[in-house]
């Protein structure tokens, strides 16, 4: 048998010069494949932040009345976590605009009477805006005063008095949000507003007020905390 001939079809072990040689076809890939879906990536990272620096930049100073909260449930880790007068249908079902949001309830057959609903019950996943009015009196007790709804619309109106604006929020089946209701607290003040809170609760609730920035668009940022007097900068 000649080993000559075996020895021709066997690649040399040691021979490593093919092992990291690319196919003919993935040395011509244009560039721009790969740096287009990356520049696109960062580009949707850097859209969340971009769209709060413009909102607070540009945006209205509104403040927002908050509801009492349970001391012990406020922070969560690093986070407050806020509820407000806005957030509850029932302070939103009486203005003008409420039933002009979508239903959840089933509309009738044709030719059949519906019976009354006692509830007007907003279908979840709705986007609305509450339009806010700003206070006469801009100080209450050392702290500003809340701004109060005066209506709900579908679209986000145009032509608004400057004293006031339009805030956008999305029903979530229980309650309508704002992207308004958690917040980056500091370690070092974290126990001390929990304590501030609980305090300003037993005595007068609506001293306890956040500071939002509002753009045209109804897109918001919190800017700030006032619980009675003082004030803590998100």
């Amino acid at each position: 048998m000649n080993t000559n001939n075996i020895d021709l079809l066997v690649e040399d072990p040691a021979d490593t010069t093919n092992l990291f040689q690319l196919p003919p076809e993935a040395k011509h890939i244009p560039g721009w494949r790969f740096w287009i879906p990356l520049l696109l990536q960062i580009g949707l990272i850097a859209a969340v932040p971009a769209q709060s620096f413009y909102t607070f930049v540009t945006g209205k100073t509104v403040i927002l009345q908050t509801v009492p909260v349970d001391p012990y449930d406020l922070l969560r880790g690093y986070y407050q976590v806020l509820s407000y007068d806005i957030s509850q249908n029932n302070n939103l079902e009486k203005l003008p605009g409420w039933k002009d949001l979508p239903s959840d309830q089933t509309p009738c057959p044709p030719g059949t009477i519906c019976p009354k609903a006692k509830n007007y019950n907003v279908k979840t996943g709705t986007n609305f805006y509450v339009i806010l009015e700003s206070p006469k009196d801009v100080v209450n007790s050392g702290s500003p005063k809340a701004w109060k709804p005066v209506r709900v619309s579908l679209e986000n109106p145009s032509n608004l008095p400057a004293n006031q604006i339009a805030l956008q929020g999305k029903y979530n089946g229980w309650r309508m949000e704002y992207g308004l209701e958690t917040y980056y607290m500091p370690e070092n003040e974290r126990e001390k507003v929990n304590q501030d809170i609980g305090e300003a609760q037993r005595g007068k609730p609506q001293s306890f007020v956040v500071e939002v920035k509002v753009d045209k668009t109804g897109h918001a940022v919190p800017v700030s905390l006032w619980v009675r007097d003082r004030n803590y900068r998100f």
